[in-house]
């Protein structure tokens, strides 16, 4: 995507360390050309070392660091097709622990173990460029890994003849904050397991460190539980939104097919073992009280109303049900919290908390009778204790809860760690009640919002996030400068609602978490968005010889129309900005798939500054898509305006969005079909000189949701 401009971007990237001026900091620039994150220090010195077929990799007779060495040597293979032999260090004289560097092999990359190394994190390693060797020093394994993957980063440059020169430089790191994590949502859409672990190991390539897995929500219950089978084989399965999918009947049930899928406790051990490896912690998240739908659906006995949902939900949003406050249920989340400890051998277990809407528990007599029981005053004041009982459970087996901001209202656990997702208030709050706190602010570490505007973006919400907003978040801002101790890190979230394929779910990700990488390791006076840019061109290219999906939005051009240019959904405004987002269409089931930006609680668009000299006709192609979106009250003040026929029509007016129209496109054309349709133009009045157009739809309900995909001038 948007490969000339890259192309361009590299040249002049190129170009620009070639006519720096012969000084140390261009020097400093040319050996960190290639790194993301930046290292903590870069000195560079004379001479280079040469990286070629018959160079050899020596590590300690470890296992770790034997994985590690053999780990290098495969990234170079994959990279730059080179097949470098990995050997053990011969063993080192009796009276030393560690071998005397003259005693190391010559013409050699060495890895070494030395507890004397630099660093005060485990994560510390060094790495000497020299033309007689590169030696990557680590006090721990975890150190030495990094310091390979910096070293990989380094062989980036081309190759000539199958040698990579690299510059001699001497690099110590070190990373800023201890939890560097990507969140992955496999609840609202399923990812296969194999997709899973290459995420994982795109994290370690950038020193990501906790993948944060949401297992669990109304949408889809994904971690099998021995004692409950129901939880995967009920839970696991919907009937995605919208009429092509409610017709897409399965022969072998003569119902709609279902998605969805689910880890078995097999599947979740091999993720373990392959994250360990990387040196990324998997942090499980089983949501309580609220998200539950798809667990009471599962077993109904725990929910609170007298008519629990039957069907696992196919809708976004934030649903009412919360599990109820039986000890049985207490009980139902105590095995399954202890089955999770089980596959899961992490300090932290995230117990959700968010958006739990209080409507159930507020109207049932059973739970207002269990407060009253349990001296508890308020539905707030219970979760609070809710929450605090799993705490303590958790606690009583070696184990922190984590949870988001809103946990704070009821009361925490001691122990318990806040995660701050409505800004960075809850962690604010958090440090001032003396618990740690990681920062997931939306939407800016959000990413499931666009990276960019152009329609090429795949669905997801409306507002713009790009790589250089996420890349200028800074953890330690305004008051959480004085408790930065309290701050462990931070988190990037990709909720995935809108994110239906694993390519979405890669391209959604990458390179912001790149940014983030390096808001997480690297000294604050290190980052400089300038210069991060310019070291994307090689950060791209190590993508697509690894196979990565990721967005190059950051070199687009801007986008030029023409006057009688189609000026898709994503070229146009939204009236308001309620609630955006960038939708796709629920047909064909197969295939490419419309994406319409839309407000959906006012679908109205603008195309602002239209010359209308000279415009005859107006053609638009339009879709519909499936009203599946919990929110609330909110949902009384969407504008219906009534149609003159029973399938509606498409409204434009001129220079405002009421009164007569301009122009009014029958629907009837489109209204039986799932995917998209080209409405039969409509001719314009005579007009001259620069107008605001408005389009609206007539329909008598919301679902579908009428939206356009493209409108059309034509002379």
């Amino acid at each position: 995507m948007h490969r000339a401009s890259l192309v361009l971007a590299s040249a002049a990237a190129t170009a620009a360390l070639a006519a720096s001026s012969p000084s140390t900091g261009s020097a400093t620039a040319t050996v960190s050309a290639s790194l993301i994150p930046i290292p903590a220090s870069v000195a560079p010195l004379p001479g280079s070392f040469v990286v070629r077929g018959d160079t050899a990799i020596y590590s300690p007779a470890d296992a770790a660091s034997g994985r590690i060495a053999a780990y290098f040597a495969d990234l170079v293979h994959k990279t730059h097709a080179l097949t470098l032999a990995v050997r053990r260090l011969p063993p080192a004289p009796v009276a030393a622990a560690v071998p005397p560097r003259a005693s190391l092999p010559a013409q050699a990359i060495v890895f070494r173990l030395d507890a004397q190394a630099e660093g005060a994190s485990p994560e510390s390693y060094q790495i000497d460029v020299s033309p007689e060797r590169v030696l990557v020093s680590a006090r721990e394994p975890h150190g030495l890994f990094y310091g390979a993957v910096t070293l990989w980063q380094l062989c980036s440059g081309p190759a000539a003849d199958g040698e990579i020169a690299l510059p001699a430089a001497a690099i110590s790191d070190t990373p800023r904050f201890r939890w560097r994590g990507l969140m992955l949502d496999s609840a609202r859409h399923f990812q296969s397991p194999e997709f899973v672990m290459r995420y994982i190991d795109w994290m370690a390539l950038h020193k990501l460190n906790v993948l944060g897995w949401h297992l669990t929500d109304d949408q889809g219950w994904r971690l099998a539980i021995r004692k409950y089978p129901r939880l995967t084989s009920i839970g696991a399965w919907r009937v995605p939104a919208g009429e092509a999918a409610r017709g897409d009947i399965d022969p072998a049930t003569g119902r709609p097919r279902l998605s969805g899928g689910f880890y078995s406790q097999d599947d979740v051990r091999r993720i373990v073992a392959h994250a360990r490896a990387r040196y990324v912690t998997v942090l499980p998240e089983v949501e309580m009280p609220g998200h539950a739908t798809a667990a009471i659906v599962a077993y109904p006995r725990l929910g609170v109303t007298d008519h629990p949902p039957r069907a696992v939900p196919e809708e976004w949003g934030v649903f009412t049900n919360l599990f109820n406050v039986e000890e049985s249920t207490f009980a139902f989340l105590e095995d399954v919290l202890a089955e999770v400890m089980q596959l899961f051998p992490g300090e932290y277990i995230h117990v959700g908390g968010d958006e739990a809407v209080k409507d159930q528990w507020q109207a049932s007599p059973r739970v207002q009778a269990r407060m009253r029981e349990l001296g508890v005053p308020t539905e707030e004041a219970l979760q609070g204790y809710f929450t605090q009982r799993m705490g303590k459970y958790l606690e009583a087996h070696g184990r922190r809860l984590i949870g988001w901001d809103e946990i704070l209202a009821g009361g925490v656990p001691a122990g318990a760690v806040v995660m701050s997702w409505r800004g960075v208030d809850g962690a604010i709050a958090a440090a001032a009640r003396g618990h740690d706190a990681v920062l997931s602010p939306a939407p800016t570490l959000y990413l499931d919002f666009r990276q960019g505007t152009g329609p090429d973006e795949p669905p997801g919400r409306g507002e713009i996030v790009s790589l250089e907003r996420v890349y200028r978040f800074d953890p330690v801002a305004g008051p959480l400068a004085a408790a930065a101790q309290h701050v462990l890190g931070v988190q990037a979230n990709l909720w995935t609602e809108h994110v239906r394929t694993e390519e979405r779910a890669a391209y959604m990700t990458w390179p912001r978490a790149a940014a983030l990488a390096e808001v997480a390791w690297s000294p604050a006076e290190r980052r400089d968005w300038m210069d991060f840019e310019r070291r994307l061109p090689l950060e791209f290219e190590r993508y697509r010889a690894l196979g990565v999906a990721f967005s190059a939005d950051v070199f687009a051009p801007p986008r030029k129309l023409g006057p009688w240019d189609r000026r898709m959904s994503q070229d146009l405004g939204t009236c308001t900005a309620k609630l955006v987002l960038n939708l796709e269409d629920d047909a064909p089931l197969t295939g490419a798939r419309a994406v319409f930006l839309i407000d959906i609680e006012n679908p109205c668009w603008l195309l602002p500054a239209a010359d209308l000299t000279g415009a005859r006709r107006l053609t638009a192609a339009v879709g519909q898509v499936p009203f599946n979106f919990q929110i609330g009250k909110d949902i009384e003040d969407i504008p219906l305006r009534p149609p003159r026929s029973a399938a509606g029509e498409l409204e434009v007016r001129l220079d405002g969005c009421e009164g007569a129209p301009l122009a009014v496109l029958p629907l009837a054309p489109a209204a039986d079909n799932d995917a998209v349709t080209v409405l039969p133009a409509a001719e314009l009045p005579p007009l001259s000189g620069t107008h605001t157009l408005c389009f609206t739809f007539t329909q008598r309900s919301l679902d579908p949701l009428w939206a356009i995909d493209w409108v059309q001038l034509s002379p």
